[in-house]
């Protein structure tokens, strides 16, 4: 098996004894490549090439953001619509996947069931590979099409990309993206967004418009995110196996605002509100602003739009991680 490993060194909870642990438990079960990133989008070039070299495997040490990087820069986009790239008929070399937590959040390894511990997560991931030579250590799931890219688990317009676009500017500042600048950076952003106007009108199909929206999250898992060990669960029926989850907020009151937060923590929350609209499992959905919003994908921000359209793509990725029914909760 020839495995690539990219290592994001920059991220936040990689050091160098758990990259030299992951190589060598790496070069004992295959022949092994190490890349570093060295710059934004290093990461898809070093995916590109290895499906161009025609790797079995692609593992990455990093955060949401290396994940997503990766991803884009080896799986082939859909044509149009909701289509399965699998669909598309012949396809060129694709690997598999392979993550180690390196991040602050990690949120698309934790919701794979991936230890979220750097080393118990490498000897997870040598478990998995050594099942058999048949792959049986493998899963295929979904993954969602947004601004014309693959998005891994969640997308977010308004508040959230507001928030996105903050850390954003704290990292280039050197400040790390602990969960306690995310709690702050959120409470900040959330009272400057409460006096606009909400802009945001969503298309779902099969639904009438849902307009008046002040942000929405558009989620192919569940959590959506993590406020350090704690799940935060937007659409708990929405899973890498199923379609979207669309959950938006037609209302900045502190009060409904607060009554939502406590059920998004809760072990078994199900959000429900009046000024809530919630779907856990939808094909696609558009989203229109009256004016230009703010766009996270997988927790980087994207920049700011009038449209985006999301699509579910199913099946599509086939990465190492325990199966549904066997995967940890956090």
């Amino acid at each position: 098996m020839r495995t690539l490993l990219i290592v994001n060194p920059n991220a936040t909870s990689t050091t160098p004894a758990t990259r030299d642990l992951l190589a060598h438990a790496l070069e004992s079960r295959t022949q092994l490549i190490v890349a570093h990133t060295q710059h934004r989008g290093h990461a898809a070039e070093l995916a590109q090439w290895a499906t161009e070299a025609e790797m079995d495997l692609i593992v990455v040490h990093g955060g949401d953001g290396t994940v997503n990087e990766t991803i884009n820069g080896f799986l082939p986009l859909p044509g149009t619509g909701a289509e399965s790239a699998a669909a598309q008929g012949p396809r060129n070399w694709n690997p598999r996947l392979g993550v180690i937590p390196g991040g602050s959040a990690n949120v698309f390894a934790r919701s794979l069931g991936i230890e979220p511990d750097p080393v118990a997560a490498t000897n997870q991931l040598i478990d998995l590979l050594s099942l058999d030579a048949a792959h049986a250590g493998d899963r295929r799931i979904g993954l969602m099409v947004a601004d014309g890219r693959w998005c891994a688990f969640s997308a977010g317009v308004g508040l959230d990309a507001d928030v996105c676009e903050a850390i954003d500017r704290s990292r280039a500042a050197g400040r790390a993206a602990t969960p306690a600048r995310y709690l702050r950076t959120t409470v900040r952003q959330f009272f400057r967004a409460k006096r606009r106007d909400p802009v945001i009108t969503l298309r779902v199909p099969g639904g009438d418009p849902v307009a008046g929206v002040h942000y929405a999250f558009i989620t192919n898992t569940s959590p959506w995110t993590y406020l350090d060990s704690t799940p935060v669960r937007t659409n708990p029926g929405t899973t890498f196996e199923a379609g979207l989850g669309v959950f938006a907020m037609r209302s900045m009151g502190v009060v409904s605002t607060l009554s939502v937060a406590r059920q998004l923590l809760a072990a078994n929350g199900d959000p429900k509100g009046r000024n809530l609209f919630r779907e856990d499992d939808v094909p696609s959905v558009r989203i229109e602003a009256a004016a230009e919003v703010g766009l996270q994908i997988d927790g980087d921000f994207v920049g700011r739009r009038n449209v985006v359209d999301f699509t579910s793509v199913p099946d599509v990725l086939e990465v190492v991680a325990p199966e549904p029914g066997s995967r940890r909760h956090s």
